[in-house]
């Protein structure tokens, strides 16, 4: 099993949108990233663990904790030409983005990225490297059981 963080905007999807959804199950579309689409495609497998990491919002932070569900696909984003994601180079044939299905599994404490890092046990943490701007990063187990501990999950 491995870990993950994985960014959303709030107002794309918010961890209460995943909630909400049926199954609590949302696509993870929209990755642009090479490095982050390859973690995805080639080493997240169901039953990791996913914190779910709202971005670009007024307080960042981990919103809650979720897991993968199903085997990486196709992203249709990349095929609708009327939507941000779109990618003309993209096609049915020859894809070059994946989503993966996560659900949410607990909500806990809202984390902010503030008070991430101010604890030591997570000062190597990718997403508290200078300059890391990946929306996809690994987690450690240590990383992980922290993160928990902290929300109260």
């Amino acid at each position: 099993m491995r870990y993950w963080l994985m960014k959303s905007e709030p107002d794309e999807v918010a961890f209460d949108d995943v909630l909400a959804a049926p199954g609590k199950t949302v696509s993870w579309f929209g990755v642009r990233n090479y490095q982050a689409r390859n973690f995805m495609r080639d080493q997240m497998q169901p039953g990791d663990g996913v914190l779910f990491y709202h971005s670009s919002c007024a307080v960042p932070g981990i919103a809650g904790i979720a897991e993968v569900v199903g085997a990486p696909y196709p992203d249709a984003s990349q095929f609708e030409t009327d939507r941000k994601y779109a990618d003309p180079k993209a096609t049915p044939e020859a894809p070059r983005w994946i989503s993966v299905d996560v659900r949410a599994v607990a909500q806990g404490r809202y984390l902010p990225l503030t008070e991430l890092r101010t604890v030591p046990q997570l000062q190597d943490m990718v997403l508290l490297q200078k300059g890391s701007r990946l929306s996809v990063s690994p987690v450690t187990r240590g990383e992980w059981e922290c993160i928990l501990a902290l929300a109260g999950v």
